[in-house]
């Protein structure tokens, strides 16, 4: 499959594709949370069918007055506030839909890597700028745990870049034409998905947000605030698993169907995975993380690298 750079105006349906996938992601982790427990520890507010409550605590943040705190520094509070979802936005800018991509970089997977690494300033800063315990703690265990995935992801990027040639992600969803990424580099896709879920602070990489720190960086987050570190949160973990798509998947490759419809299901399917394993697996503390990351994830996927390149030295 081909990919094309798409005009400037597509900006803005890209994004509203990216929010609609989020919003998605809400509703299927609220459909699965059976018993109306936030991640902090406290009940929902919005009570009713659990489809619905994403939209309506939405619309209830949008009305709430945000939380003040003494002598924050409001500034950095904001950019720190917005990090994630702009973070998730600039993501989704090089990630492929069936045959065409926002941002035809060059460099796109090296853009995708550098963009993850702007969240370990962005979730450190909404720790530092409300001057509150709790947050500074969310914040550092945050930056704590990138330290364990960050590496361990530079890696399985590198695997499929090596094996289409090229860092531009249309080169390497074109390069599978034969045969998905996945089928040969599956410790590389493991290892993506687990950085996706920790850069998303998900599942047993939320200690960042844990409740044993009540909410962590969103300890003190209330109102619009709040809403926008919950939406950046899913909006991260729509946008890697749209890479994921891109990098392993086949992109839009698919039978029947258009490729921008088969780039959106498989996009859902690994979106579903990521949800569905939140609350099934336990959190880790970040010093886990990093000893598993260093010497289980790295060795593995620098493996999967050396085969990847022996591979691609044998076809000459």
């Amino acid at each position: 499959m081909t990919v094309t750079g798409a005009p400037v105006w597509a900006v803005v349906p890209a994004a509203g594709v990216l929010l609609a996938l989020a919003l998605a992601a809400a509703v299927l982790d609220s459909v699965l949370d059976t018993a109306g427990i936030g991640e902090d520890g406290t009940a929902q507010a919005v009570r009713g069918r659990r489809w619905s409550r994403p939209p309506a605590e939405a619309a209830r943040l949008m009305r709430q007055r945000g939380r003040t705190t003494v002598e924050p520094d409001r500034l950095l509070w904001r950019i720190g506030t917005a990090g994630p979802l702009v973070a998730a936005l600039l993501m989704a800018a090089v990630v492929p839909v069936g045959g065409t991509v926002v941002a035809d970089l060059p460099v796109g997977v090296v853009w995708f890597n550098a963009v993850d690494v702007t969240l370990w300033a962005a979730l450190w800063l909404a720790g530092w700028g409300p001057n509150s315990v709790y947050p500074l703690v969310g914040g550092y265990r945050f930056v704590a745990q990138a330290l364990g995935y960050e590496l361990p992801l530079m890696f399985a990027l590198t695997a499929p870049a090596v094996a289409a040639e090229s860092l531009r992600v249309g080169e390497v969803v074109r390069a599978q034409q034969g045969l998905w990424f996945v089928v040969w580099m599956p410790v590389a896709f493991v290892v993506f998905l687990g950085a996706v879920a920790a850069f998303g602070a998900w599942g047993p990489f939320s200690s960042p947000v844990g409740r044993d720190a009540a909410g962590g960086v969103l300890a003190e987050a209330a109102g619009v605030d709040r809403l926008l570190l919950l939406a950046g949160r899913y909006a991260l973990l729509a946008a890697g698993s749209g890479m994921a798509v891109a990098l392993f998947l086949g992109g839009g490759a698919g039978p029947w169907l258009p490729g921008w419809l088969w780039s959106l299901l498989k996009t859902l399917a690994v979106l579903a995975v990521l949800v569905v394993l939140h609350r099934r697996l336990p959190v880790l503390r970040p010093e886990r993380i990093v000893r598993i990351g260093w010497l289980v994830a790295l060795p593995a996927v620098l493996l999967q690298v050396l085969v990847v390149s022996a591979v691609m030295v044998a076809k000459g």
